[in-house]
């Protein structure tokens, strides 16, 4: 008789970086079936799903379940997998379940990875839009960062002076901030200089005034005029 295959669920947990690490933005850890898959493989890893990837549209999340077998790294040394290694799994969508299979540890291929993990569909695809659309968990600073990301790319600003947004980061060695990184497309080299906002963070003003005062200074005039050259 063959045995029914196991289901399992999928959670996401935000966790806090320390102050020092390379990437401020939360870690979006992943729970299977309650369980820190990453805690018992790597311990000492960070998740390389950042939640600054959770900003854009769903099909391009990091755990994102599509057609095509996608490999996906789970976490890393706080450095570059290439260099320090990390934990590596393929993620595939068939009909109404998704796969994780043929996982790879390259951080020490003498800890055994986990056998196939198979989830509903339904489930998997609902988590992650929670887990994006959750925000209990933050700090000050990340509700600015947030607030302020999700702002500047919708509003256009940058595009409109011929600029480029590269990233938005969240400070959180004191004093803490927002630091916004963009390049301008008018010189060369080929993507012009770049320049950086950088904002402070404050516990006295709400999150969400901060942003809007921060997101004010930054539109207020040619953004390479008042931003800080790199």
């Amino acid at each position: 008789m063959t045995t029914p295959t196991r289901i399992s669920t999928l959670a996401l947990r935000h966790v806090i970086p320390d102050p020092l690490a390379i990437d401020q933005w939360a870690e979006v850890r992943p729970l299977i079936d309650g369980r820190d898959v990453l805690a018992g493989i790597h311990p000492g890893g960070v998740s390389s799903c950042s939640r600054r990837e959770w900003f854009g549209p769903a099909e391009g999340w990091p755990l994102a379940a599509l057609e095509e077998p996608r490999r996906v790294e789970l976490s890393n040394n706080d450095c570059y997998t290439g260099c320090c290694g990390g934990i590596f799994v393929t993620v595939h969508r068939r009909g109404d379940r998704v796969l994780w299979s043929s996982w790879q540890n390259t951080n020490d291929i003498r800890v055994p990875v986990p056998a196939d993990v198979h989830f509903d569909a339904a489930q998997y695809d609902a988590e992650p839009a929670r887990a994006a659309a959750d925000t209990a968990w933050e700090e000050p600073v990340d509700t600015v960062a947030r607030l302020v990301t999700q702002e500047l790319v919708h509003s256009g600003w940058f595009e409109r002076w011929d600029c480029v947004v590269d990233r938005v980061e969240p400070r959180r060695e004191e004093p803490e901030g927002v630091e916004v990184y963009f390049t301008s497309r008018r010189k060369t080299p080929p993507h012009g200089p770049g320049f950086t906002f950088d904002l402070p963070v404050t516990p006295d003003v709400t999150a969400e005034e901060q942003a809007r005062r921060l997101v004010d200074r930054i539109t207020s005039d040619d953004p390479r005029e008042t931003a800080e050259l790199l």
